[in-house]
């Protein structure tokens, strides 16, 4: 293990609170990106005010039930951003981290991992436009400035969207590593970034294990500058990158790390920054 050098100056992490909105888009594009990755285009004028500047913010999407074409909505309550849920019933909602949004088209794009069970998955498979999603939020971002020397980037299929999202705003000047598990050979995408990309794919291939863990070792971190970690997959693999990162020497103001769903869940997502 290589260890980083000491931060040599002050990075303002800002947290933004966003006004909470809800919203009912119909779906004008799918996109197969991958065999289990399909990105689904929204639209709609609901967007008008919609904004996500942080790469990993994530909306909350509304699905509609088994045989039902329109998801059932919550209602915003009396007091800032409080929610409410319709007398006997609860909507089917999951996390999703917005892709790309065009204000001018008033187009918000979501890219849906395809793993054949559960309520998100199996809409995105049959999504054609026409269809309605409910989506709300941002509540809040977290902005990450763009002045560190190098960023570290881990994370499954389910943060590809936010990693993705991240090289894109780096600049040039700036190094990021990537390390990105995916189900298996052929899944990798194309990724875009002004700044000097190393990016490691991990296809499962049918394995299992702490496989970013194992690719993360292989790779020597740098140590000179000043670097930012982000981190973000299955429940039981991101203890132990965090651990592994703060044992290199970055300082854990300097990650953020959680936990996008856990093996046996319905719907989990959990920061592990403390």
């Amino acid at each position: 293990m290589s260890n980083v050098s000491t931060p040599t100056r002050q990075h303002a992490i800002e947290r933004v609170r966003h006004d909470l909105k809800l919203r009912v888009l119909t779906v004008v594009r799918t996109e197969q990106l991958t065999a289990h990755m399909r990105r689904i285009t929204l639209a709609g004028d609901d967007l008008e005010g919609f904004v996500s500047p942080a790469h990993d913010d994530h909306v909350k999407l509304f699905f509609p039930a088994p045989g039902q074409e329109t998801p059932v909505f919550p209602i915003l309550g009396n007091g800032a951003n409080a929610i409410e849920y319709p007398e006997g019933a609860r909507p089917i909602a999951r996390n999703y981290t917005p892709r790309r949004y065009d204000a001018e088209r008033r187009e918000l794009e979501i890219d849906f991992v395809l793993h054949g069970d559960g309520p998100a998955s199996t809409w995105a498979e049959q999504a054609k436009p026409g269809q309605t999603l409910g989506v709300g939020g941002p509540r809040g971002s977290t902005l990450v400035p763009l002045d560190f020397d190098w960023y570290v980037l881990v994370g499954d299929q389910t943060a590809l969207p936010a990693i993705a999202r991240r090289l894109e705003q780096l600049p040039a000047g700036a190094r990021a590593i990537a390390v990105i598990e995916i189900a298996e050979d052929g899944e990798q995408i194309t990724l875009d970034s002004e700044a000097q990309c190393e990016v490691r794919w991990v296809p499962r291939n049918g394995r299992s294990g702490a496989l970013l863990l194992d690719a993360l070792r292989q790779l020597a971190l740098p140590k000179d500058g000043d670097g930012y970690a982000w981190v973000a997959t299955e429940l039981s693999q991101v203890q132990d990158l965090r651990r592994y990162l703060l044992e290199a020497g970055l300082p854990k103001q300097h990650m953020h790390v959680a936990s996008y769903w856990k093996h046996g869940a319905a719907e989990h997502h959990q920061n592990h920054d403390d």
